[in-house]
């Protein structure tokens, strides 16, 4: 069993670096290293599909949301286009200004939510396919700085509460002024083991001078 273990172990780590290779991700550039897991980053524009989604758990409300935008993505728009993948799966409180995102995102009142996809950098905003769905918006994001900690394992609330306060304590020690709220990506599918799964938690800060 253990051989085995190691065997499926092994298979893993030698596929997901290409799994990851397999969806683009939004530009950015490393500033500098705030702390071993902990960076600033500076982020290019981009343009995000959103939508709001109620629910406590927030674990629901990214499935939730991520299905009303896949099927976006998929074909439910016009003229019936298919939009790439893109990575990670934001999510934060609604109400909350989503500094940035990525394949999905999440933001919100204790119960509602804003889910959003990061597209393709192909795209601008008149050529990006208009949904069906009329509860998705489109939105740009312009350029800015991001603090980012990354952690491995299975998103949930209690470890992303953990690393956000990490993350947060990361950013007062460099000195760095913090605009809006904390937000989470998840960048892996669901087959992922957690040993391997990448996660992030966010927050935008004010531009170094």
């Amino acid at each position: 069993m253990t051989r085995l273990l190691l065997a499926i172990a092994l298979a893993f780590s030698a596929l997901a670096p290409r799994i990851a290779m397999a969806v683009e991700e939004p530009a950015y550039e490393v500033l500098r290293e705030l702390a071993p897991e902990t960076e600033l980053r500076a982020y290019a524009p981009m343009i995000v599909a959103e939508v709001d989604v109620s629910g406590e758990d927030p674990r629901d409300a990214v499935d939730a949301g991520f299905k009303q935008l896949a099927g976006y993505i998929f074909g439910g728009n016009q003229p019936r286009d298919r939009i790439g993948m893109t990575a990670p799966v934001q999510s934060a409180r609604s109400g909350e200004r989503i500094g940035m995102t990525a394949p999905v995102q999440t933001a919100g009142s204790p119960a509602a939510w804003t889910i959003g996809f990061v597209m393709p950098s192909r795209y601008r905003m008149d050529t990006l396919p208009r949904p069906d769905d009329p509860s998705i918006r489109l939105r740009e994001v312009p350029a800015r700085q991001v603090a980012a900690l990354r952690f491995s394992g299975r998103w949930n609330p209690i470890r992303f509460a953990e690393r956000q306060q990490a993350l947060l304590r990361d950013v007062e020690k460099a000195g760095l002024s913090i605009v809006g709220e904390p937000w989470s990506a998840q960048y892996n599918p669901p087959w992922i083991p957690g040993f391997f799964r990448r996660n992030e938690v966010l927050v935008e800060v004010a531009p170094l001078r």
